[in-house]
């Protein structure tokens, strides 16, 4: 068996400090060169989900945040008339947290609903993505239930062997109408 001289220990590990650094500030430069342009991509795709929500708006206001997590921005039209809201809000699915941005109207009727954010198992709760679904709350307002055969009145019917996530999709969505009532009770 051969001895280990410091040597034969000592440039090794050199040579891999040396490639962490450069590796590191490889990485630190591309951050710093690419943070602009992803923080500025992040803002026109919530723009946009926000134009799918409330086509009728030009522009929104600044978001706020409220104390249980909800996020909402007035929505304008050219003129610059409210003519709603845009809200963000989630609930726990069956994978995880399921994010939603809800429009909702000065009167309190849905405008559209987008999810943002899902972890649901794919083929059965990912289907809430689907417009077939989404467009079920489309005109609805006040407190919504789940169904698993009825989408009229209050009822929101459920995708099929997916019913947790289509209750997680219901109660974000009246998590958001209460909230609303509470703003434009408020704004009044």
């Amino acid at each position: 068996m051969k001895k280990m001289t410091p040597k034969a220990i000592l440039v090794p590990a050199l040579a891999l400090l040396i490639i962490c650094l450069v590796a590191t500030t490889l990485l630190a430069g591309t951050n710093l060169i690419t943070k602009d342009k992803i923080a500025q991509n992040a803002v026109e795709k919530e723009n946009a989900s926000r134009m799918v929500v409330l086509p009728e708006a030009s522009d929104f206001s600044e978001v706020t945040t409220l104390e249980n997590g909800i996020t909402y921005c007035e929505a304008l039209a050219e003129d610059g008339t409210k003519i709603g809201y845009v809200f963000t809000s989630g609930a726990k699915g069956y994978g995880g947290t399921v994010g939603v941005m809800i429009g909702v109207d000065n009167d309190g009727v849905i405008t559209g609903i987008e999810i943002l954010s899902h972890a649901e198992t794919p083929g059965l709760g990912a289907n809430a993505t689907g417009e077939a679904f989404k467009s079920r709350f489309n005109g609805k307002s006040g407190e919504l239930t789940v169904d698993k055969n009825s989408n009229d009145g209050q009822n929101i019917q459920a995708i099929t062997a997916a019913t947790i996530t289509s209750k997680a999709v219901v109660s974000a969505v009246n998590a958001v109408i209460g909230e609303f009532e509470a703003i434009k009770g408020g704004a009044e």
